[in-house]
């Protein structure tokens, strides 16, 4: 998998995602994750590429907009790391 089409891919989705908080977004978030994991992309490099992401959104949002922004990204990204958190037995860990 080419972090540069994963970047863009989540970009377009988390985007989508804040725009929208609909499913469609969260679901195509969840298979960002569940192919990076197959691909073997670590945690790390997901986390920096929601980091990139995140901050570009939130260099163009308007201060009050900043809460909904926020907690829309957290959503995203929890998502996107459902499947790291399934794949290393850790379903039931809630903290």
């Amino acid at each position: 998998m080419n972090l540069d089409d994963l970047e863009r891919d989540y970009r377009a989705a988390l985007t989508g995602y804040v725009l929208q908080r609909t499913e469609g977004p969260l679901r195509v978030g969840y298979e960002i994750g569940r192919r990076s994991v197959v691909a073997g992309v670590s945690m790390l490099a997901l986390s920096r590429i929601h980091h990139e992401v995140f901050r570009g959104l939130l260099a163009d949002t308007r201060a009050a907009e900043t809460d909904g922004l926020v907690a829309a990204a957290s959503e995203f990204f929890l998502e996107v790391l459902a499947t790291f958190h399934m794949t290393h037995g850790l379903a039931g860990d809630r903290g």
